[in-house]
């Protein structure tokens, strides 16, 4: 169980491959039972994840009787679940600074869509691939618990395409990315589109080395949900609003959800776009295609830095001898 959400601890897949966790027990003399799992390093450079629960039987009520007595300390007990929520996360974070430094050394854009379920966002994705043909190289990393639908509808546009089933878990993490960036084929200077598993609560904690998360709002939805979800929309980088088509038969007031989006995160960037009407599509079309001219202009700059710092190197060596 993730600590962080308290999502389950299901097998996670990618591309139908396991990444396989092996659970601990260990029961202890006064009968509490301690479980741990462990998440086992692999190719891409992560260490292992801890994942911790305990379980005391017999205590469900009040005025139990042991050997001894064991009180509990609640307030030393919430300490430690925060102590794990950061380890958790510190590691998650280490995996995703190494996958956005992969990423940059190849000059690849990658954005992480967040959502509700139901807000269009693989119709959107596949409208997207299919306008940017010609233009950018398009691949997809594909989240969902359940189903490899979603990929096939992408490879269905002849973008490559490559699915993670988080079984019980309710979001991406670094490390599930870092593994799908070993089996994706992925050409220099693509833009990489990482959709999430839908949920607005989870994803707005985990990085995955993306350059920035595009939240995407329903008008099938309320005007409120950046309220309700304040941390998504205060992570998030973009929010399109989406399905705007569909506005004349609704009493969304995508006004109120733009005030409501700003109010818990000023710099936010927000467009209007329908994947079934076309509206909004070229503004969409024309924020990722600056995105990943700037991710191309990131990588030349590094690499630019790096010959000029081999290059004092060098000198240094011949001043030598």
């Amino acid at each position: 169980m993730c600590t962080t959400c308290g999502c389950g601890a299901g097998e996670t897949t990618v591309a139908g491959e396991a990444l396989h966790a092996h659970e601990h027990t260990h029961t202890h003399a006064d009968g509490t039972t301690h479980s741990h799992a462990h998440d086992h390093t692999h190719a891409h450079g992560h260490g292992d994840a801890h994942d911790h629960t305990h379980h005391h039987p017999g205590q469900e009520h009040h005025g139990y009787t042991h050997a001894h007595t064991h009180a509990h300390d609640h307030a030393r007990e919430s300490g430690r679940l925060v102590r794990l929520e950061q380890d958790i996360l510190a590691k998650n974070n280490a995996y995703a600074a190494r996958n956005r430094a992969w990423l940059a050394e190849r000059g690849i854009f990658a954005l992480n869509l967040v959502s509700s379920p139901g807000s269009g966002k693989t119709t959107l994705l596949v409208k997207t691939i299919e306008a940017l043909k010609g233009k950018l190289d398009v691949a997809v990393i594909e989240g969902d618990q359940q189903t490899s639908h979603d990929a096939e509808r992408i490879q269905a546009t002849g973008a490559p395409a490559i699915q993670i089933n988080t079984g019980k878990g309710c979001h991406l993490d670094a490390h599930m990315v870092g593994h799908a960036l070993e089996k994706l084929p992925l050409a220099e200077q693509t833009v990489l589109m990482i959709e999430n598993v839908g949920n607005l609560v989870c994803p707005a904690a985990f990085d995955l080395g993306e350059a920035g998360k595009v939240v995407i709002l329903s008008v099938t939805e309320g005007e409120d949900k950046p309220l309700k979800y304040p941390d998504m929309f205060r992570a998030a980088r973009l929010m399109l609003v989406n399905k705007c088509d569909l506005l004349p038969h609704l009493r969304f007031d995508v006004e109120q959800a733009i005030a409501h989006a700003r109010r818990v995160n000023p710099r936010i960037e927000v467009l209007r776009v329908s994947a079934t009407s076309g509206e909004g599509m070229s503004a969409w079309l024309a924020w990722i295609e600056k995105g990943a001219a700037q991710a191309r202009q990131h990588r030349q700059d590094t690499v630019a830095a790096l010959k000029k710092r081999i290059a004092e190197l060098e000198a240094q060596l011949a001043s030598r001898g």
